[in-house]
């Protein structure tokens, strides 16, 4: 890559899960091979920041163990040490948006899929598929025991 080109940045959401974790690793895979790098997101929110007698829990103390958590998965899926041109962004609020928004500066989205009935996936909707219908960019998404 040449000094003016931009960086082909590919962003993958991490949500602790299994299907998530093999996103992270197909993501960075891919970003080798086109020398981009790869910002992985975690979205946390507040439970106790919602209802009307406000918040029950300290918010900095939700941020603590969100950080904790998303440091934790990045352990797990390289228990070896991070690569060199991985990010991480933690992001407060709902995991779909906070995804939808970063894919404004990507190249690519990456997001896993758990798998989840017609029926529940109608009633809930899912991150994978909002993404992939709202994104600003062509998304990935790779289900759970994708090996790469």
């Amino acid at each position: 890559m040449q000094a003016d080109e931009p960086v082909r940045l590919v962003v993958v959401g991490v949500d602790g899960s299994p299907s998530s974790y093999a996103a992270l690793r197909w993501a960075v895979r891919y970003a080798d091979m086109v020398d981009g790098e790869v910002e992985a997101v975690h979205a946390w929110d507040t439970p106790s920041a919602v209802g009307w007698t406000g918040p029950a829990i300290d918010p900095e103390f939700d941020l603590e163990q969100a950080r904790e958590r998303f440091t934790e998965e990045l352990n797990a899926v390289f228990p070896d040490g991070r690569p060199p041109r991985l990010r991480e962004r933690l992001v407060e609020g709902d995991p779909s948006e906070a995804l939808i928004r970063a894919s404004e500066r990507a190249e690519l989205l990456v997001v896993g899929h758990r798998g989840r009935g017609g029926f529940a996936r109608a009633m809930l909707g899912s991150v994978s598929q909002r993404c992939a219908q709202h994104a600003a960019c062509p998304v990935v998404v790779v289900r759970e025991g994708h090996r790469v």
